[in-house]
């Protein structure tokens, strides 16, 4: 069986997000591409000291919708501990988009709370601020160098009636050290790293779900009780019939896990930047040809991303169940379902074949699950553009 699709549409759009950003990228696209035009991140010179073999990267992003639902499981619960999820979440967002151009330490982080002090107290803030320093901690006992530089806590009622959870990292670079995926070109081995499990720095399972199609996520598995109940929680925009028009309580177990369906959705997403600092220290640089965060488009993000490359990703890492929760109950196709989830797997590394087993054995020492899912090739289109054709579990092949 095989589909083809390419667009944003479906339950995701008609829930006011978009996974390809279309609209974004064709105002961003323009602008000033800095020094390195096709790297995961924007890349300047270095403004802060102006030495020219440096250059500066930031970044912004947060935790999403993702605080919605760490919202609504204190408000049932009464435990504000559920918020330190929510600080790593907008952590990672930065953090690992930061390790796809090399940076590894030397983080200076800065943090953005915008909330309703009618809904959200101090407790909660003192739960995202303590969930920040101790997962900063972590980071470094690990050799990833990354420090709090402060942050803002706005009350802001008006603009949200719960809280957004956004942070802002930026870094000094070597230029001999950037990671460019621009270089990603026919000929590779592409190595995925599992979003689920429990790996060395974990204490906990973790879902897989991380922070990206949080606003399908909820609403697909959570039950109408969350919208007559927390009607704070979603855009009244949205067609009321997929508003929370899934069959599950929080406290619903998740079929085939150890987890309940609110602790599969509050997962803290998993940091690759462990893994990340090993790999830039035993593969030179010039032969990690691209790593791609999996974060908005998922298994499409890579299309973005090198020339007259086809995308062959024919062994993908099993399916972990929240996925398979939300495809079911949802009737969400495949297509949607890989464009907007990571289906577990979150990191692809792309190498020779030469390196895949030193990349797999360094994701091994950190109890992370790799894979070889697929390889590059030349572009089958006409014009070379990139794309992707991908093998689902169930063999349904999709064109991207």
């Amino acid at each position: 069986m095989s589909s083809t699709n390419s667009s944003d549409n479906g339950r995701y759009a008609a829930r006011g997000v978009s996974s390809s950003k279309t609209e974004v990228h064709a105002v961003v696209d323009k602008l000033d591409p800095g020094l390195f035009p096709g790297a995961f991140c924007k890349i300047t010179e270095d403004f802060l000291t102006g030495n020219p073999e440096l250059c500066n990267v930031t970044h912004s992003d947060g935790s999403g919708t993702k605080s919605l639902l760490a919202y609504m499981y204190w408000r049932e619960t009464g435990d504000a501990s559920v918020f330190r999820g929510i600080a790593q979440d907008s952590i990672v967002m930065n953090i690992d988009d930061l390790l796809c151009v090399g940076v590894t330490g030397n983080v200076i982080l800065s943090s953005t709370v915008n909330r309703n002090a009618k809904n959200i107290p101090g407790e909660v803030l003192a739960h995202l601020i303590q969930g920040t320093e101790d997962f900063l901690e972590m980071l470094r006992s690990y050799g990833v160098d990354v420090r709090s530089g402060g942050g803002e806590t706005a009350d802001v009622g008006d603009l949200t009636p719960t809280c957004t959870v956004d942070s802002c990292a930026t870094a000094v670079l070597p230029r001999s050290r950037v990671v460019d995926a621009s270089r990603i070109r026919p000929g590779l081995s592409i190595v995925a790293l599992a979003s689920s499990g429990t790996c060395a720095y974990e204490e906990k399972e973790n879902s897989g779900i991380a922070s990206n199609g949080l606003t399908s996520a909820r609403h697909e598995l959570l039950s109408k009780y969350y919208a007559e109940t927390y009607p704070e929680t979603f855009d009244r925009n949205t067609p009321y019939e997929l508003v929370y028009c899934g069959p599950h309580k929080m406290t619903d177990a998740l079929d085939g896990s150890s987890l309940t369906v609110g602790q599969a959705l509050l997962s803290p997403t998993r940091t690759y930047a462990p893994f990340v600092l090993r790999l830039l220290k035993n593969v030179p640089a010039e032969r990690v040809y691209g790593l791609i965060h999996c974060s908005g488009g998922a298994m499409t993000k890579c299309i973005r991303f090198g020339k007259n490359v086809h995308f062959v990703k024919d062994n993908l890492l099993p399916v972990p169940p929240v996925f398979r929760e939300i495809q079911k109950v949802s009737g969400t196709d495949d297509a949607e379902m890989h464009r907007v989830y990571n289906m577990g797997q979150r990191l692809e590394i792309y190498v020779e074949d030469r390196d895949v087993a030193s990349v797999r054995d360094i994701a091994a020492s950190l109890g992370l699950v790799s894979q070889v899912i697929g390889h590059t090739e030349n572009s089958q289109k006409p014009d070379e553009k990139n794309h992707i054709t991908l093998t689902t579990a169930g063999g349904n092949v999709i064109s991207y």
